[in-house]
C-alpha cells in the first residue's frame, strides 16, 4: 500500500522543488522549454507527480554529463518523452569503449619505468591523452595497456621519446577510424531512425545496434592492424635484407 501511495503521490511546485533541490523558477523554467510535461490541474492548482519528478533528476544527470537544455530536450521528444530511453540511451553513446580502468601512478614510477627525468616529455604524454596530470607530483595513467606498452619499448632500448611520436601517429590514425565507424552508424542506423521520426519502439534496436559497434571497432582495427603488420614487415623486412646482400656484394 505504501508502494501504490507513493505512485500516486501528487505535489504541489513548491514541494516538488523542495523534493528535487530545485528552484520554482528553475521548475517553471523547464516547462516554458518543453522540458516538463504541464502538471495536472485541480482547481487552480498545478500537482506534479512521479513522473516530473524522475524527468528532472534525469535533465539534472545529462546536463552534469554537458549535454546542453536544448539537445536534452530534442532527445526527450525523440523518445516520446520516455525518461528511461533518453537516459539508457545517452549512457550508452557515454559509455567507454574500453573496458580498461585508469590506474593512479607517481612521477617517479614514470621517471623509472620512461628511464628519464624529462618534465617535457610528461607534458607530452599529457597532450596525447595518455596521462592526466593531478597536482603534486601524481598522475592518472588512462590506459594502463598502452602504458606497460611504451615501458616494454624502452626495454627493448627504444627511447621513450620515439615511442610517443609513435604513439602521436597512432593516434591520428586512430582519430580517422573513429570517424569512419562514427560516419558509418549515423549515416546507416541513426539516420535512417531519424528520418522515420525516431519511433519510440525502435529506440532500444538503435541502443543496442550502438553497443554492438563498440566491440566491432575495436576488433576490426586490430584485425585490419595485423593484416597490414605482415605485409609491412615482410616487405620492410626483405628490402633491408636486400640491401644488406648488395653491399656485401660490393665488398
Amino acid at each position: 500500500m505504501a508502494a501504490s501511495s507513493a505512485k500516486t503521490e501528487q505535489l504541489t511546485i513548491d514541494q516538488l522543488a523542495l523534493r528535487v533541490g530545485m528552484t520554482v523558477r528553475n521548475i517553471r523554467a523547464h516547462q516554458s522549454r518543453g522540458l516538463l510535461p504541464p502538471p495536472e490541474v485541480k482547481g487552480r492548482t498545478g500537482y506534479y507527480g512521479s513522473e516530473h519528478e524522475s524527468r528532472i533528476e534525469l535533465i539534472k544527470e545529462l546536463q552534469a554529463d554537458g549535454y546542453s537544455l536544448e539537445l536534452i530536450r530534442r532527445l526527450i521528444d525523440g523518445t516520446g518523452g520516455s525518461s528511461a530511453e533518453v537516459l539508457r540511451f545517452t549512457r550508452a553513446v557515454r559509455a567507454p569503449f574500453s573496458d580498461e580502468e585508469p590506474q593512479f601512478v607517481e612521477a617517479a614510477d614514470l621517471a623509472e619505468r620512461w628511464d628519464t627525468n624529462d618534465p617535457e616529455l610528461l607534458d607530452r604524454a599529457a597532450e596525447l591523452g595518455l596521462i592526466r596530470d593531478l597536482g603534486d607530483g601524481r598522475f592518472e595513467e588512462l590506459s594502463p595497456r598502452l602504458g606497460r606498452a611504451g615501458q616494454e619499448l624502452v626495454e627493448l632500448g627504444i627511447p621513450i621519446e620515439r615511442a610517443l611520436e609513435v604513439v602521436a601517429r597512432l593516434r591520428r590514425n586512430a582519430d580517422s577510424a573513429a570517424r569512419t565507424f562514427a560516419k558509418l552508424f549515423i549515416e546507416s542506423v541513426w539516420r535512417p531512425f531519424d528520418e522515420a521520426g525516431r519511433p519510440e519502439e525502435r529506440w532500444p534496436e538503435v541502443q543496442d545496434a550502438l553497443e554492438r559497434l563498440r566491440p566491432l571497432a575495436a576488433e576490426s582495427l586490430l584485425a585490419v592492424l595485423q593484416l597490414a603488420m605482415n605485409d609491412v614487415v615482410e616487405k620492410e623486412f626483405g628490402r633491408t635484407l636486400e640491401g644488406t646482400g648488395r653491399r656485401r656484394r660490393k665488398r
